[in-house]
C-alpha cells in the first residue's frame, strides 16, 4: 500500500512539472516580476480572478493544505513570515489560472530523498524544453517572415508573367491554402521559372532577327564596295601601267641590240678594211700586251679580274694559254662564281681527263688538246638558247653541242679568277685544279662570235677586244707569287 501510495504521488508530481511546462511562466518570486505575455496575460489574470466560477490550482491536483511557494532548495534564505499571497498566472494555451509555483516533493510528508532528486531533474528537463519551445517558436517566426517574403517575390514574378501563363481564377495565399512548401506549389513554381526560362531563350533567339528587320539599310556596306571598286580601279591602272614600261623595256632592248649589231657590221667592216690596207700582215700590236704567268701548281698564286660582269644570255670568251703541267692536265685557265654558285663558269682540265666546260654545275666535254706545251689560242662560245655551245682551238672549230645549262642566264655580280678552281666565292683553291703556264689576251664578249672573228684573233689579224671585259692591265691584279710581264703573243709566236 506504501508503494502505491509513493507511485500515485510521483505520477502527481510529474503532472504538475508537465502543467509548468505547457504554462511556459516563470515562477513568481515577487510581485514587480513581469509576467510573459505582456498585457495580455494580465488582462487574462484580471478576468479570471472577476469570474465567479470555481478557480482551479495546481494545488488542488495535490489535495487541500498544499504549500502554493516554491519548494526550499539548500542554502537559500528564509521566506518572510509574511509571504504574499500567490498572484494566479495564466497560460497562452489554456484559459484556467495556474498557481505560482510547482509543488515540491516537501509537500508529501511521507516523500523519499529520492523523489526529490528525481523531481529536481524533471524541474532541469522542463527548463531546457521550455528553452527549446521558445527556440521553435522563434525559428516559425523567421520561417513565416521567409514565406511572405517569397510569396511577394512570386506575386511580381506572376505579375510579369504572360497574360497566358497567370492563374486564370482568383489569386490563392499559399499561407492560407495550404503549406508554402507543398508538392503542388513547388510543381507550380517550377513550371512558372520554367516558362520564363523558355521565353527568355525565344527572346534572345528572336532578337537579332528582328533587330536586322527593323533596322534600316545601313550605308556601311557600301563603304567597302566603293573601296574595292577604287582598288581594282587602282590596280588595273597600276598594271597597265607596269604593261607599257616592259613594253618600252623590251622595246628599247630591242632597239639596243640592233645599234649593238649595227656597229659591230660597221667594227667589222672596218676591221676587213684595214685588213686589206695592211695586205695581209700577220702582227698587230694590242693595247695591253702582257702576260700572266703561273709557275708551279699551288693554291695560293692566281690572278683577279677587278670588273664586274652583268647578267649574261650568251657569251664567247677567248685566250692564249701556253701549258707547263708536263702532260698531266693543265688545271683550271679560269673559274667564274657567284653568291649562289660556286661553278658558274668553269674550263678545267684534270689530270688525264678531256678539258670540260661547266656552266651552272652542267657539264660538257671539249675535244681540246693543250699538252705540247705551246701557245694556243681557244675560243668557247655559249647561248642560252637551248645552251648551244662551241669550241675553237687554233681558229678550227673542234666540237658543238646544246642542253649545257639551256635557258639558265649568267648571274651578275661574281669574281673571276684566272689559274685557280673556286669551291666558294672567290677562295678555297684545290691546289691539284691550279693553272700551271702563262695566260694572254684574256677577252670576254656577250654574244657569240662568228667563226670568221674567231679566225682572225687566232692569227692574230682582226684585233677585236671583249666588250665585257677587255684585256687591258689595269683590270687585273695578281696574288700570291703570280707574276705579270709584258709579252705580245702574237709577235713571240711569230718569232717562234
Amino acid at each position: 500500500m506504501k508503494f502505491l501510495v509513493l507511485l500515485a504521488a510521483g505520477m502527481l508530481a510529474f503532472l504538475g512539472a508537465v502543467i509548468c511546462i505547457i504554462a511556459s511562466v516563470p515562477l513568481a518570486a515577487s510581485p514587480a516580476r513581469a509576467l510573459p505575455g505582456g498585457a495580455d496575460n494580465a488582462s487574462a489574470a484580471s478576468a479570471a480572478a472577476a469570474s465567479p466560477g470555481p478557480q482551479r490550482s495546481l494545488s488542488a491536483l495535490h489535495g487541500a493544505g498544499g504549500s502554493a511557494g516554491p519548494p526550499a532548495l539548500p542554502g537559500a534564505p528564509a521566506a518572510s513570515a509574511h509571504p504574499l499571497p500567490p498572484v494566479p498566472l495564466f497560460s497562452r494555451f489554456l484559459c484556467t489560472p495556474l498557481a505560482a509555483a510547482c509543488p515540491s516533493g516537501t509537500e508529501q510528508g511521507d516523500a523519499a530523498p529520492g523523489e526529490r532528486e528525481e523531481l529536481l531533474l524533471l524541474q532541469s528537463t522542463a527548463e531546457q524544453l521550455r528553452q527549446t519551445a521558445l527556440q521553435q517558436e522563434a525559428r516559425i517566426r523567421a520561417d513565416q517572415d521567409t514565406i511572405r517574403e517569397l510569396t511577394g517575390k512570386l506575386g511580381r514574378c506572376e505579375s510579369g508573367l504572360p497574360r497566358g501563363l497567370q492563374d486564370p481564377g482568383p489569386r490563392r495565399d499559399a499561407m492560407a491554402d495550404g503549406p508554402w512548401d507543398s508538392p503542388a506549389l513547388i510543381l507550380e513554381l517550377e513550371d512558372a521559372v520554367r516558362a520564363l526560362r523558355d521565353r527568355i531563350d525565344r527572346i534572345e533567339q528572336e532578337l537579332p532577327v528582328r533587330v536586322n528587320l527593323s533596322a534600316a539599310p545601313a550605308p556601311a556596306p557600301v563603304v567597302p564596295t566603293a573601296l574595292h571598286s577604287k582598288m581594282d580601279e587602282l590596280e588595273g591602272q597600276l598594271l597597265a601601267k607596269v604593261l607599257a614600261l616592259e613594253k618600252e623595256r623590251v622595246a628599247l632592248s630591242h632597239s639596243s641590240q640592233q645599234q649593238r649589231q649595227e656597229v659591230e657590221k660597221e667594227l667589222d667592216a672596218l676591221q676587213d678594211r684595214v685588213a686589206e690596207l695592211e695586205h695581209g700582215s700577220s702582227a698587230y700590236s694590242p693595247p695591253d700586251a702582257f702576260k700572266i704567268s703561273i709557275p708551279i701548281r699551288n693554291n695560293y698564286m692566281y690572278a683577279r679580274v677587278r670588273k664586274a660582269l652583268p647578267e649574261l644570255y650568251a657569251f664567247t670568251v677567248c685566250m692564249w694559254l701556253r701549258s707547263r703541267s708536263g702532260g698531266t692536265g693543265q688545271g683550271t685557265p679560269f673559274s667564274y662564281s657567284v653568291p649562289e654558285q660556286a661553278n658558274e663558269i668553269v674550263l678545267l682540265e684534270a689530270g688525264h681527263d678531256p678539258m670540260e666546260l661547266l656552266i651552272n654545275d652542267k657539264v660538257a666535254q671539249l675535244p681540246l688538246s693543250l699538252k705540247d706545251s705551246g701557245w694556243h689560242h681557244i675560243c668557247i662560245a655559249w647561248t642560252t638558247r637551248d645552251g648551244l655551245w662551241s669550241a675553237y682551238q687554233d681558229g678550227e672549230l673542234r666540237g658543238s653541242g646544246e642542253n649545257l645549262a639551256a635557258w639558265h642566264p649568267i648571274k651578275p655580280h661574281g669574281i673571276l679568277i684566272l689559274g685557280q678552281e673556286q669551291d666558294t666565292l672567290g677562295g678555297r683553291f684545290d691546289a691539284t685544279q691550279a693553272f700551271v703556264g702563262d695566260i694572254a689576251q684574256f677577252n670576254l664578249w656577250d654574244h657569240a662570235l662568228t667563226p670568221a672573228q674567231v679566225l682572225g684573233l687566232a692569227n692574230c689579224t682582226g684585233p677585236l677586244l671583249g666588250n665585257i671585259l677587255p684585256w687591258e692591265d689595269k683590270l687585273v691584279e695578281v696574288f700570291g707569287g703570280a707574276t705579270k710581264a709584258t709579252f705580245d703573243v702574237c709577235q713571240g709566236r711569230a718569232k717562234a
